[in-house]
């Protein structure tokens, strides 16, 4: 809670307190009554002004008294060590209770009275003078009057008496202070304490730290005595440094001679090679002769191969050919016999030619004349012409209730998928109302759905789904101001409706609500003045969403929505002067102002809470709309299935003219099928007759046989003179092809010749070419080893120089020293032996020696 503040006041103290007239103090309980809680029904208890005792047996109920006084006066079920919910406290068998609470106030006339509903299902519900109130306002009124009942030595329940007995002495303390002290005086103990334990922390420090200090000028004096010996340790550190700067030196000189043996065995290598090379060249050159000329004996042989192929191809060609012309001769003598036996076979078909053309030109006479029926036709064709204008009408009947159907369905769909999206809205404000607390909101609200039949007038509900707000920022501010359980609850407007849900959405844990109307309560008009305009003020929380009217009414005449205004930025910065206007509860888009008068001393006081964004009227959904959506999709749904009836309609009285038609169509079919039919055998017979004369004509045409037979004896004896040709032909080729073969021996037999002369000379030259191999291969190792020892000594040279370059100093040093590798390193290792002989300690010791003079000497 914020509260203006011009300048920072002192830590108020606890104000004395004196009793009254009456003999009371204020905040004392004057009144008790208790309804169906524990085990009580009704209680009505009235205690004195002082020590109030309450003695009874076991079991009579004194502890209950005391459990009422606790959560009456703002205490959690936690705090008596009992039950850990509210609804426990319910008598058992009953829905609901209460625990009413009268205070003395300032005055002895003053009464504070507060009420505490709890019911079975963990709701809990206060009321402040009979007025609504929230738990943090009476948690305040009570620190008005120091009432703390989670103080031990305050209130001390019996089922915390062990944790009390727990308590040390210094918690005692405290909770004694918090009880009957000064408000600032727990604080002040608590930093008294702190300081106190920061004390003792530094006094220790400086304890340690003293001790620390002797200890280490102790092991100072003790380190003095072996720096000495350190420092001669270092000057033999130092000889052995310099012997070790000659050591490379002398590997230097070692790897240098190894470098000038592998130099002369690679120059004795390579003269053996050259030596080597050239007897292998002189073996070389005669077979490097003969290499020559036996590719031109090769060319030779390849040439007459070739000859003898092209030979063999041309015979080829001349056999194939002379093998056509046999083919050919055969056929003509076949042709001639045939045609012998054709023209016996012409003489017989002429005859039968003329026998087949006199019967068809009789069975043609004998054929009888068919006339087609007329006017039977025309009569079909009459009746098929009025079918089919009857059809055209049915199916330009049809087309039209088919628009008009599709019309209604096209409207259909859109009414089905303007409602689903209507109720996906409520979908996600259920949704909203479960993961806020209400786990079983789905299935009251389906319940509701499938029983409102039985139900005697509307039921409302949950009314979040109800309530439509436009503008974010007034549902943020709606949100703000009515109570969360007011969003899940349903809403009757019967008292039988109300018991009927009441007894089944019990389960559910949603509120009923039951609005009666009130015709005779004061409805306060909608009026913004002038000035609250100049403020930036325009409306009013009761003006700024839709519902139902009893919706409306029940949120306006419990929450007081008619007395809280809606201001802007500007009204954010002149909150101070819109009190003045009697506007005692508005909201602007950053901040909830509450103004309160005090019943006690008539003093103002006010509130500044911060506007939560809306999680729950994130979207509204018209619920008028909803019901108008689904009386359309009714109505749309009527009017689909009466025109599908007429359509199914006039598709049977379609389907019958169809049929009908079809039938005419048949037997105007079947007429004219006869009709065809006969006309069709006189075209054949016409036909017959006309292929016969045709047939006879032609086989009457047909050329003489003797002059076609001398044609084929002339052809013959042609294709035999031209197969002799080619048998005279085969015969040249196959001499040529023999003196051909005969060279090709020859000139083959010397190639063969020629390779074995190359193999046999190859062959004594393989072992002077090992040789030479064997000798090659001693040179390239040759000069590895000598890059070898030649990078060797580079890289030993290197080393020598990055540890010591050589002056005449240190190389009149060296010569003092052993001049071989194995002396110089046994120099060195006597050398650093004596060293740490001398001294046990490492160079750590000297530098702690002198870390601690440095510190001394600070």
């Amino acid at each position: 809670m914020k509260r203006p503040s011009t300048r920072e006041e002192p830590p108020s103290k606890r104000a004395k307190t004196s009793r009254g007239e009456d003999d009371y103090m204020p905040g004392n309980i004057i009144e008790i009554e208790l309804r169906n809680f524990m085990t009580y029904d009704c209680l009505v208890c009235k205690p004195g002004s002082r020590l109030n005792l309450v003695i009874g047996p076991n079991g009579s109920g004194k502890s209950s008294i005391v459990c009422a006084i606790a959560l009456g006066l703002g205490g959690e079920p936690q705090l008596l060590g009992r039950a850990t919910s509210i609804g426990a406290y319910v008598k058992r068998g009953e829905e609901s209770g209460h625990i009413k609470i009268s205070l003395r106030g300032s005055t002895k006339d003053e009464k504070i009275t507060i009420i505490r509903r709890i019911d079975a299902h963990n709701k809990s519900e206060w009321l402040f003078n009979g007025k609504v109130a929230s738990k943090k306002e009476v948690i305040e009124i009570m620190q008005q009057f120091n009432i703390q009942v989670n103080n031990l030595t305050q209130f001390l329940p019996q089922d915390r008496v062990c944790e009390f007995a727990k308590l040390s002495p210094v918690q005692l303390l405290e909770e004694t202070e918090k009880a009957v002290g000064d408000p600032q005086l727990p604080i002040q103990h608590r930093a008294l304490v702190d300081k106190s334990r920061e004390l003792k922390t530094i006094e220790m420090a400086v304890k340690r730290n003293g001790e620390t200090l002797n200890q280490l000028k102790a092991l100072n004096a003790e380190l003095e005595k072996d720096v000495e010996r350190v420092r001669q340790r270092e000057v033999l550190l130092k000889k052995a440094e310099s012997m070790k700067k000659k050591l490379p030196w002398l590997k230097y000189d070692a790897i240098k001679a190894d470098y000038l043996k592998a130099k002369e065995a690679e120059k004795d290598v390579k003269q053996k090679l050259e030596e080597a090379a050239k007897t292998l060249n002189n073996l070389r050159e005669p077979i490097e002769k003969q290499k020559l000329e036996k590719p031109q004996m090769d060319a030779k042989c390849k040439r007459l191969s070739n000859l003898i192929k092209e030979n063999a191809k041309r015979r080829m060609e001349l056999l194939e050919k002379e093998s056509s012309l046999g083919v050919q001769i055969r056929g003509k003598y076949k042709e001639m016999g045939d045609l012998k036996k054709e023209e016996e076979s012409r003489q017989q078909r002429i005859i039968k030619a003329k026998e087949d053309l006199a019967i068809a030109e009789a069975e043609l006479r004998n054929l009888p004349v068919h006339e087609p029926p007329k006017d039977v036709l025309d009569k079909l064709r009459s009746q098929i012409s009025d079918l089919k204008v009857s059809a055209n009408q049915k199916r330009i009947q049809k087309q039209d209730k088919e628009k008009v159907l599709n019309q209604k369905n096209i409207a259909l769909r859109h009414c089905v998928d303007r409602l689903k999206d209507m109720e996906n809205k409520n979908n996600k404000l259920l949704q909203a109302l479960r993961n806020s607390g209400a786990e079983k909101i789905f299935e009251a609200y389906h319940w509701l759905r499938e029983h409102r039949q039985e139900l005697n007038k509307e039921v409302y509900g949950p009314v979040l789904l109800e309530v439509n707000v436009s503008n974010r920022d007034h549902a943020d501010y709606l949100e703000g101001h009515v109570p969360y359980y007011i969003w899940k609850s349903f809403i009757t407007q019967d008292p039988r409706d109300r018991d009927f849900l009441v007894r089944n959405l019990k389960s559910f844990d949603v509120p009923i609500l039951n609005y009666v109307g009130d015709k005779y309560r004061h409805k306060e008009p909608f009026f913004i003045s002038n000035e609250m305009r100049e403020l930036g003020i325009y409306s009013r929380l009761d003006q700024v969403f839709e519902a139902p009217d009893a919706v409306k009414e029940v949120l306006i005449s419990q929450f007081g929505l008619e007395h809280s205004y809606i201001g802007s930025k500007e009204t954010d910065q002149k909150a101070s002067e819109v009190a003045k206007l009697r506007v005692l509860d508005f909201w602007t888009p950053e901040n909830h102002y509450r103004w309160s008068v005090s019943r006690y001393g008539g003093h103002v006081s006010g509130s500044v809470d911060p506007v939560d964004r809306s999680r729950l009227l994130l979207c509204g959904s018209d619920v008028g709309e909803i019901e108008r959506l689904r009386c359309r999709k009714e109505e749309l749904e009527e009017t689909v299935c009466a025109l599908e009836e007429d359509l199914k309609l006039l598709m049977t009285e379609q389907r019958s003219i169809d049929e009908e038609e079809a039938k005419l169509h048949k037997q105007r079919e079947e007429i004219v099928s006869n009709v065809t039919l006969e006309m069709r055998k006189r075209r054949e017979m016409e036909n017959r007759v006309d292929q016969r004369k045709r047939k006879l004509e032609s086989l009457l045409r047909e050329d003489d046989q003797d002059a076609v037979m001398a044609k084929l004896i002339d052809e013959a004896a042609n294709l035999n003179t031209r197969r002799l040709q080619c048998a005279i032909d085969i015969k040249n080729l196959l001499v040529e092809a023999v003196a051909y073969k005969w060279n090709f021996a020859e000139k083959h037999m010397t190639s063969i010749e020629f390779d074995a002369k190359i193999r046999e000379l190859e062959h004594g030259l393989k072992q002077p070419a090992k040789f030479a191999q064997q000798v090659a291969c001693q040179l390239e190792y040759c000069k590895k080893e000598t890059e070898d020892h030649r990078q060797q000594l580079l890289a030993a040279k290197r080393h020598a120089e990055s540890i010591a370059i050589i002056t005449p100093e240190l190389e009149k040093a060296f010569l003092e020293m052993p001049t071989t590798i194995e002396e110089l390193e046994a120099a060195i290792h006597d050398t650093l032996s004596q060293a740490n002989s001398t001294l046990s300690l490492n160079q750590n010791v000297v530098e702690e020696y002198e870390h601690r003079q440095g510190k001394h000497c600070r």
